[in-house]
């Protein structure tokens, strides 16, 4: 559970350099690639937020754990929104609801802004966090981004194309109200394919899961798109297999978003990973 975890905005010189060192931990990013203490400080000050999950240790000491970072930014059509950039659990907590809690928080501070949007990017092919942000914190997502960040350097991120979704947290909308009320969508994906909701892709069994040969053509008002149940597996174990799963993917991804299909929620259930769109 959560007893001893304690959320908070980052305050102390030192609270901001442990947010450096938890980058390295969480990311293995290279000294150039962290965010420095500096820029933390300045975003924090001037309308951005940088929270902290701490630890409380059985002698009252607090040990930083998590964090989560994101600044001001604007939409298309020139309204203000929040952008989170980063958002991490040291890897020994992360089934202990942490990020989900900082989230939660984020949505808080963001709100007493007034202001009724955040976003961020992440790599669709990661199972854990698409699950965290589709199924528990309520988010859509219609824009898929080839390569945004080109060739990554750190440790999660090397050797494969860098594509990632623009998922929208309508944090005062009606949807995410009642799915942080509920803590789940309420969907799952046995139910799905019970009431015969297409996999356009189902994925080849095996150790690891290859994709589909074949995808079935996008039709209906629901689809849903299987992904590797444990991407950074396949990673370590066969990286040309890893990047066959970016190119497929990226491929329905694309072709379902330009169809005015939008991802809605994130199932998973014996093993299998699966995205549901829907198109009004």
């Amino acid at each position: 559970m959560n007893a001893g975890i304690l959320i908070r905005p980052i305050q102390t010189h030192e609270e901001y350099r442990a947010v450096e060192r938890l980058q390295r931990e969480v990311w293995g990013l290279q000294e150039v690639e962290v965010v420095p203490d500096h820029l933390l400080i300045t975003v924090q000050k001037n309308g951005g937020l940088v929270l902290g999950a701490f630890e409380t240790t059985p002698g009252g000491e607090e040990r930083l754990v998590g964090f989560v970072f994101g600044f001001l930014g604007r939409t298309p059509e020139g309204k203000l929104k929040h952008c989170s950039h980063m958002a991490g659990v040291i890897p020994g907590l992360r089934d202990r609801n942490i990020g989900y809690r900082l989230k939660c928080a984020q949505r808080e501070h963001v709100l007493a802004q007034g202001i009724g949007l955040i976003t961020w990017t992440f790599d669709p092919l990661e199972s854990r966090n698409a699950h965290l942000n589709f199924h528990k914190l309520g988010v859509v997502c219609r824009t898929y981004l080839r390569d945004l960040y080109g060739s990554m350097r750190d440790a999660l991120n090397v050797g494969v194309p860098s594509d990632r979704f623009q998922v929208e947290w309508h944090i005062g909308s009606p949807r995410v109200v009642e799915r942080l009320r509920r803590g789940t969508s309420g969907l799952s994906l046995s139910d799905l394919l019970a009431q015969g909701v297409p996999v356009l892709n189902p994925a080849q069994p095996g150790d690891p899961v290859r994709p589909a040969e074949r995808s079935l053509p996008l039709e209906g008002n629901r689809v849903l798109v299987e992904i590797p149940a444990r991407f950074q597996a396949i990673k370590a174990a066969d990286l040309s297999l890893a990047r066959a799963w970016r190119l497929h993917t990226r491929s329905l991804f694309e072709a379902a978003f330009a169809q005015g299909y939008t991802a809605v929620d994130h199932l998973f259930e014996a093993g299998r990973s699966c995205y549901l769109l829907e198109k009004e």
